[in-house]
């Protein structure tokens, strides 16, 4: 089968929605699948064409950026070309340019397969706040015309007003993982070359910097960690510089931060290899998200594939890992003392204290993921 994947960003830009379907892509091509991801090309630097991986991405030149979107005005011949081209297509929604796409879908009588990854809840200037609303009317259009919707899991889906009315036709399928493990040695390497004590208690943050992760939250919680345990600093594994439209939010977090010193330190952004090191280093992971533009958070399955709990705010689908497993803590979002006391107590169980949860993280397997998009596919071409 020809699958056009549609994303408004793509590697080597790393954010969960960009890594899923990067991961989607390279699952679907192993099954023996012709795979085009169709994305923007939001540098100039970046080759208008490549293949890798098994498969091929096409970059349209960028006019202009809105917030986090992207404008590309010749998006609506390519589109047309690829969808040509495909037996089906599949859109990684939040996207501005989604309706484009789904019209010439729905034109040329393509099977469409809506990932709808999360709500959109955007602070800011006026121009930001309108260029959110713009996109998240224009991805419910989307969903009327899709043949199927995905979600990482129908807690999300039922608690989403965007979702709610589509909920018949959404599928839950899990987000596609590495379920690679690090080994000890590896862990005590990375730990050596960043300066990790045996005795440091590490709290772990993953991902890029972006408002929505609430990490003034943990900042406002570290003191009364310290108190409980002097030897905590937080590590940080993650595009930290340079994310797009959250350089007033990173330099915000810069500032508050640096009362830390090296009790709380970005290393950027990591290899593969080591961050799965990173993960097996951290003690607990502190998800600390605010708001439905986190719908679930691929590095919690990361962190526990490496035996290290996870303390998760208590939000639709975000809460999901910890709730099903129980390896870990939950927290209402935006309270700093709750979030210190789940923190300490993980921290006072020991990481060790509980198994990992192997039956409920090997169906996060990329490859599990392909073949349930590979069923829907071959359910709406039937």
């Amino acid at each position: 089968m020809k699958v056009l994947i549609a994303s408004t960003y793509f590697a080597p830009y790393s954010s969960g929605l960009s890594v899923y379907a990067f991961r989607l892509a390279e699952g679907l091509a192993e099954l023996g699948h012709d795979v085009v991801v169709l994305t923007s090309r939001y540098k100039p630097e970046l080759p208008l064409e490549e293949s890798a991986h098994g498969f091929r991405i096409v970059r349209e030149p960028v006019s202009w950026h809105i917030s986090k979107g992207v404008l590309m005005p010749g998006l609506r011949g390519t589109a047309r070309v690829w969808t040509t081209w495909a037996d089906a297509v599949n859109l990684h929604l939040p996207q501005f340019e989604a309706l484009t796409l789904a019209r010439e879908a729905r034109r040329q009588n393509k099977p469409m397969i809506v990932t709808y990854h999360c709500d959109l809840e955007i602070s800011g200037s006026l121009i930001n706040r309108l260029a959110g609303w713009v996109t998240q009317s224009i991805g419910s259009r989307v969903l009327a015309r899709a043949d199927v919707i995905v979600q990482n899991s129908l807690d999300y889906a039922e608690s989403s007003r965007w979702l709610r009315p589509f909920l018949q036709k959404t599928r839950e399928v899990p987000t596609p993982v590495d379920l690679a493990r690090v080994d000890a040695e590896d862990v005590r390497r990375f730990k050596r070359k960043w300066d990790i004590t045996e005795t440091d208690r590490v709290l772990g943050l993953a991902g890029r910097a972006a408002a929505e992760k609430g990490y003034e939250y943990l900042i406002q919680a570290l003191p009364r960690v310290l108190e409980r345990f002097p030897n905590a600093r937080v590590i940080h594994a993650g595009t930290w510089k340079g994310v797009i439209g959250e350089e007033k939010y990173q330099a915000r977090i810069d500032m508050m931060a640096a009362k830390f010193g090296e009790r709380w330190r970005s290393l950027g952004y990591l290899s593969d290899e080591d961050f799965r090191a990173f993960f097996g280093a951290c003690d607990v992971l502190v998800f600390s998200s605010l708001n439905r533009t986190e719908s679930f958070g691929i590095v919690q399955i990361e962190a526990m594939l490496q035996g290290t709990p996870v303390v998760a705010s208590d939000l639709p689908g975000v809460r999901q890992p910890v709730l099903k497993t129980g390896f870990g803590r939950i927290v209402s979002p935006r309270e700093p003392a709750a979030l210190a006391d789940a923190i300490c107590s993980v921290l006072d169980e020991d990481r060790h204290a509980h198994p990992a949860p192997e039956t409920y993280l090997q169906g996060f397997g990329a490859a599990e993921t392909a073949r349930a998009y590979q069923k829907l596919l071959e359910s709406c071409r039937a």
